[in-house]
C-alpha cells in the first residue's frame, strides 16, 4: 500500500471540518507530536505521539456520525475543572461513553488493558473507558474546547 499522508485524511472529510483539522494537526506537529497514520475500515486514523513519553495525546476517527477526535489526557487531575465547562453535548457523550471495568472491578477486563478515568464533572463521579471518554464530534460548539482540552495537556 502506498504511503498515506495527512492531506489524504483531509480528502475524506467534509469541507467545514477540514480546516479545523488542519489546525489541529498543525497545532500538535509545532508541539513535536509526531503523527501516524492507517488506513482504517471508515476512513483513517491520524494519531498523535508525546515526544517525550512515546504515549498518543490524541486520535482522528473517522464515523459515520463524523470525524472525532479521541483524547487521552495524562494530566485530566491537574485541570478537571475545566470538564464543567464543556458544552451540554460534549458532557452528554462524556456521561454516554462506557465505564472502565477495570476500574470498577480489575478481573473484569484484559490485565494488558490500560486504565480509564476516575474523575468528576459537575459534581458527579466518573470512572469512564479511556478509549470512549473524551472522544468528541469536530463542530462549530466543540473545537473551542477540544483546542483547550489539547492546550491543557500541552502548555
Amino acid at each position: 500500500m502506498a504511503d498515506i499522508n495527512f492531506s489524504d485524511f483531509l480528502e475524506t472529510i467534509n469541507g467545514k471540518d477540514k480546516d479545523f483539522a488542519a489546525n489541529i494537526n498543525t497545532f500538535l506537529l509545532r508541539h513535536d507530536c509526531k503523527c501516524e497514520m492507517k488506513a482504517a475500515a471508515k476512513g483513517y486514523t491520524v494519531s498523535y505521539i508525546l515526544p517525550q513519553t512515546n504515549k498518543t495525546l490524541a486520535t482522528f476517527v473517522c464515523r459515520k456520525t463524523g470525524v472525532k477526535l479521541r483524547i487521552y489526557p495524562r494530566n485530566l487531575n491537574s485541570y478537571g475543572d475545566f470538564l464543567n465547562t464543556l458544552p451540554d453535548k460534549m458532557k452528554k457523550d462524556i456521561r454516554k461513553a462506557s465505564p472502565c471495568k477495570r476500574l470498577i472491578n480489575p478481573d473484569d477486563c484484559n490485565p494488558k488493558c490500560v486504565m480509564g478515568y476516575d474523575f468528576l464533572m459537575d459534581g458527579e463521579h466518573y470512572q469512564k473507558c479511556r478509549y470512549m471518554a473524551f472522544m468528541p464530534i469536530l463542530s462549530d460548539e466543540n473545537n473551542p474546547f477540544i483546542i483547550s482540552f489539547l492546550e491543557k495537556e500541552l502548555l
